[in-house]
């Protein structure tokens, strides 16, 4: 598999032709939702081949690919497709988010490179000779118009990355976390102000103290934090919604229909999120980051939250380090995130 990878570090500089890139109008592509600009140029190209998309014709790839971002977006909670291009199996070039949004495709990567994926080749086939010149073409391009580096690096992080075999381009949303409630870890009675619903934005914090990796640490963990922000800051409550453990709990803080107490002129319209834990240099786990998307989608789906919402870091509309960069750099791939 690796011999083809080979071919992208021999480009010479001769004059290439412009690749035919089939436009997201054209293959059907839903409304660009992602926000994360890419800086060009950029030092890295991250190549990939996607089996269970087995197609030859510009109609049936359209079909797929319409399938693989359904699948992308309302399955795995991902903005859009996580590429910047696919190249299929038919020698055309498919625009996936573009020269100038980030991919979703390699943790690290995503920032300074452009991620391109091979698709519609046979089970157990490498790309065919068109698919192969149409990606040598679009890197060539991508180097004249100023999006790649001339001295780019292919890191050799090539994988397989299994599809589904679609059978509808639209996929089922993920069912809405479950919720320990205040009572399960004991909450004080309070009598905040409302909250006036949909909220328009969701803020992600992190509490910056001790994370937790269990139900019972977790639950102490939201104790001290409500007694800390009544006893010591003089809140209300919880200061925040909701609070996502590492053991991927959600735990309610003042719920949806109270206002939270987590950011100056944002309580009454913005949902806050918050990660037990501090964030600086290690993100939260899998299954805290899963827990905190669904229960997005779910706020959404159940009209606690508007479904334009803009997604913001603590730091965003404050100046604090909250939710921490490792954290940050993660979020900030998440669907509707505006900096």
């Amino acid at each position: 598999m690796l011999l083809w990878l080979l071919v992208f570090s021999a480009l010479s500089l001769q004059a290439w032709d412009a690749p035919t890139i089939v436009s997201r109008k054209e293959w059907g592509a839903r409304s660009q939702t992602c926000w994360a600009q890419l800086t060009p140029p950029v030092a890295y190209v991250i190549t990939q081949q996607l089996t269970g998309m087995e197609c030859q014709e510009q109609n049936v790839c359209s079909e797929k690919l319409r399938g693989l971002q359904a699948h992308s977006v309302y399955t795995k909670g991902w903005c859009d497709l996580a590429y910047n291009f696919l190249i299929g199996d038919d020698g055309r070039v498919y625009e996936g988010v573009g020269w100038n949004i980030q991919g979703l495709h390699t943790q690290g990567y995503n920032k300074v490179s452009l991620g391109l994926a091979f698709f519609g080749t046979k089970e157990g086939h490498s790309p065919s000779p068109a698919a192969l010149s149409a990606a040598e073409d679009l890197i060539f391009y991508a180097i004249q118009k100023g999006h790649l580096s001339p001295w780019y690096i292919q890191p050799l992080l090539l994988k397989e990355e299994m599809c589904l075999a679609y059978q509808q381009p639209a996929m089922p949303r993920k069912a809405c976390p479950s919720i320990i409630p205040r009572s399960e870890w004991e909450a004080r009675e309070t009598h905040c102000p409302q909250m006036s619903l949909p909220a328009k934005y969701v803020i992600i914090i992190h509490t910056a103290g001790t994370t937790c990796n269990t139900s019972a640490d977790c639950q102490t963990r939201v104790r001290d934090i409500q007694s800390y922000h009544m006893d010591r800051l003089d809140f209300c409550d919880i200061g925040y919604h909701f609070l996502v453990g590492q053991d991927g709990g959600v735990y309610e803080g003042v719920g949806w229909n109270i206002q939270g107490s987590h950011t100056y002129g944002y309580n009454d319209i913005a949902l806050g999120i918050a990660f037990i834990g501090n964030f600086v240099e290690k993100p939260p786990n899998a299954a805290a980051l899963e827990a905190a998307q669904s229960l997005i989608q779910c706020a959404v789906d159940q009209g606690h939250l508007a479904p334009n919402y803009l997604l913001v870091g603590h730091s965003d509309v404050s100046q604090i380090l909250s939710p921490g960069k490792a954290l940050y750099n993660i979020i900030s791939t998440w669907p509707h995130f505006k900096q």
